[in-house]
């Protein structure tokens, strides 16, 4: 089994770029910390654009480009024991991982609030949080593996899409 496994590192590392650039046409969710601000390009154009939360000093929200490893409906919220679904759950009604850090997608994420008052604020551990509607709509719409790239940035949606190669 471990021999198997080497193996297929060994090709996945050799064959298949996983840091690969973003192709032109690919899914790409931009969150800029700056303006806190979220958008989803497909096919080159924004298809959905939201205010956020993101984290209550600039680094405790992760920047870089990362993958979306784990999606979630209802999640439980294991800090606190509360149960999907629960008003009062934080994470809301869906959760979005991704791996920053060497995490594995269970750490930070894009999820819902039952504080909808605190969007367009810096108040989170890290997590970006969404509307309701607005997130409900995103986690349709991206499939595990899509990059989310995360920024403190100037510049505009469209310049950093264009930037990473979603332009």
């Amino acid at each position: 089994m471990k021999l198997l496994f080497s193996i297929m590192m060994l090709i996945n590392t050799t064959f298949w770029p996983f840091d690969a650039n973003i192709l032109p046409g690919d899914s790409l969710v931009i969150v800029n910390k700056k303006s806190n601000q979220l958008v989803l390009f497909e096919g080159g154009q924004i298809v959905l654009e939201s205010s956020i939360a993101s984290g209550k000093t600039n680094e405790l929200t992760p920047e870089g480009l990362f993958s979306i490893t784990v999606k979630a409906i209802n999640p439980y919220y294991r800090k606190l024991d509360i149960p999907g679904g629960s008003p009062l759950n934080p994470l809301g009604s869906r959760w979005i991982g991704f791996d920053a850090r060497g995490t594995d997608g269970r750490t930070y994420g894009v999820h819902g609030t039952n504080q909808p008052q605190s969007i367009g604020q810096y108040i989170s551990q890290g997590c970006i949080r969404m509307p309701k509607k607005e997130l409900e709509q995103l986690y349709d719409r991206v499939l595990i593996g899509t990059k989310i790239l995360i920024v403190n940035s100037s510049e505009s949606m469209e310049e950093l899409a264009k930037k990473y190669g979603a332009i």
